[in-house]
This record gives structure tokens, sequence and C-alpha cells, in this order.
């Protein structure tokens, strides 16, 4: 069995949900690295040869990214191979897209997964979604997996915020830092994850850091460090960064992530940056509030299921591709 993944997939400047859950579920599998300016390379020779060198009959995983936006290539190989599709996003839903480009990304995508034998999604809210946009009858869930961490210390129980996401529009930095802003507390926020061209819109505060993309220790010590992680996205598929904060049993107020967060926190309406800075006035001055959400992270951190149980429920999905 192949796995056809973007070539950047292990690039530690670039880190994202989507390649950490490609690397962790790929064990096993034949990885087929492509090159590209995904999803829409100036030049798709690379996916072209890729899928031709594979052997008639095979079953083949093809992530979203490089697949969904090429159908005059993969759904000519969906007759000879036994071809699966990975959504970890729809193209569409990509934030800064102009409506006509969101809609023929869109149109391409399903082009490509109604030609699949099989379609896999992340959570079952997405999963839902792509089966009504595209009119598929069947996708299938893998779930993200958690690793065991230590509990975090945090600072003073109180005050230290946590992000980690790749500064973009859709992840709503700009949203939570305002409604930080018109909250006259003593809070510090630290938002973790790659530099883009979007940081320089975001409203400027001494009390905000971002120290970039980190991994392993470094990475370990700002969930340790943080008393309460926040994730104000305007839209997700799923949220690993919510069960990673939650598998440190740090609360959580998050938008957008119901399949991740479960029960485990406070859920909130995606972009609404006035329910956002209510729920952390809240968590400021109500100690029963602060009690009740570290309880919920605790429970739900019992429950969290692993990167091994993700591995093996996809393996199952592609076991019913076999000839």
């Amino acid at each position: 069995m192949h796995f056809v993944l973007p070539a950047d997939v292990g690039d530690p400047g670039s880190p994202s949900g989507g390649n950490v859950y490609d690397l962790r579920v790929s064990a096993g599998l034949n990885r087929l690295l492509v090159a590209g300016d995904w999803p829409s390379p100036s030049d798709a020779t690379a996916l072209e040869q890729t899928l031709a060198a594979i052997p008639h009959g095979d079953v083949v995983l093809l992530d979203g990214l490089v697949s969904c936006g090429l159908p005059e290539i993969v759904v000519p190989h969906t007759r000879r191979l036994n071809i699966a599709v990975l959504v970890h996003l729809p193209l569409a839903d990509e934030t800064g897209l102009d409506p006509g480009t969101a809609r023929a990304l869109d149109a391409r995508e399903g082009q490509v997964l109604r030609a699949a034998k099989a379609v896999i999604a992340t959570s079952p809210t997405a999963a839902r979604d792509i089966e009504r946009r595209h009119g598929l009858d069947h996708v299938h869930v893998v779930l993200p997996g958690t690793d065991p961490a230590p509990r975090a210390h945090g600072t003073d129980g109180i005050h230290h915020l946590l992000c980690v996401a790749s500064i973009t529009p859709r992840k709503g930095h700009d949203l939570l830092v305002r409604a930080l802003r018109r909250i006259e507390r003593d809070w510090r926020l630290t938002c973790v994850g790659p530099h883009r061209p979007f940081l320089r819109e975001l409203p400027r505060d001494d009390r905000v850091s971002f120290p970039g993309p980190l991994a392993g220790k470094a990475l370990s010590s700002a969930y340790a460090s943080a008393d309460l992680f926040v994730l104000a996205s305007r839209n997700e598929t799923y949220g690993m960064v919510v069960t990673e904060a939650l598998a440190h049993g740090l609360p959580v107020i998050a938008s957008a992530v119901p399949d991740a967060l479960g029960d485990g926190g406070l859920l909130i309406p995606a972009g609404d940056e006035y329910a956002l800075e209510a729920a952390l006035t809240r968590w400021f001055e109500d100690q029963g509030f602060r009690a009740e959400l570290r309880a919920k992270a605790l429970a739900r951190r019992a429950v969290l299921s692993t990167w091994d149980e993700s591995t093996e429920d996809l393996r199952r999905v592609l076991a019913t591709l076999r000839p």
C-alpha cells in the first residue's frame, strides 16, 4: 500500500496538524513524496509520474492537498488503481480565497472524491460536510490520536494563555488578541506557530509573544507552563492541538472544534470575538468556572485515543480496497 504526500510533510519550519497526522498514521505504508506548491502547482508532472509508476491494482492513499486540485491527473488513475483520498481540510475552506477560486477548487475536489474508491475524513463533523457538499454516500472517519503527556503545571493557574496554530486568518488570532485587549486583567498570551504575512495585520500588544514554531521539548514546555489553552479558529476539520492540550490536562476554550473538544472544555461560536471575550472574562473572574474547565479537561484526558488506534483504523479502511 502506498501513501502519496507533499514533499514538505516533515519540514519542521512548517508544522501543521495535517502533516503530523500523515506522518503518524503512515507507518508501514510506502511513502511517496511529491514536490509542488499544492493544491495548485505550476507543474504537476511529479504527481503524474508518481502515480504512473505504481503497479496496476495497488492500493494508494492520496493526501487531499496533493490530489484534490488535479482531477485531470488523479481521475484517470482511479480506473487502474484502488485510490483512497484523505481530506484534512476541503480546499475551498481555506480563508482568503475569492469566491470564484473557492468554487473552482470545490468543483475540482468533488471530481476527485467522487471518482475515488474511498474518502477519509479526520472527524465525524468533517465527514458529514464532505458528504453533503460533494454528494457522497459514505465518508470514512479516522480520528487523530494523541501521545501521553505529563500534566501541565501552569504558572499561577490563571493568567498565562497559550495558542498553538499557524498565524493565518483561519486560526483567528486577530479575534483572540482583540478580545483579550478589551479585558482589563493581567494576562499574557503565547502564540506558538509558523509566522505568516498575516502576523503583520494583528493588533500589537506587548503581552502577546510569537516564538514561532516549536517542537519536542520546547513545545512540551510551552504546554507545561500554560494555565489555559485558547483556539479561536474560524474553521477546523478537527483541531489536533486541542487534544494535545487536553493530553496535558490543560483547560480549553475554543471554537470550531466540537469533535476534538468533546465535553472537555468550553466550545464557543466560531468567529464571535464577543463570545470569546465573555468566556475569557469569566475565566479570569470566576474561580468555580476555572475549576469546572480543569475537571472537564482531566476527564477528557483520560479517554483520548492513541495514534496506534488511528493507524489501525486507517489500515482497516485501506484493507477494504484490496483486490
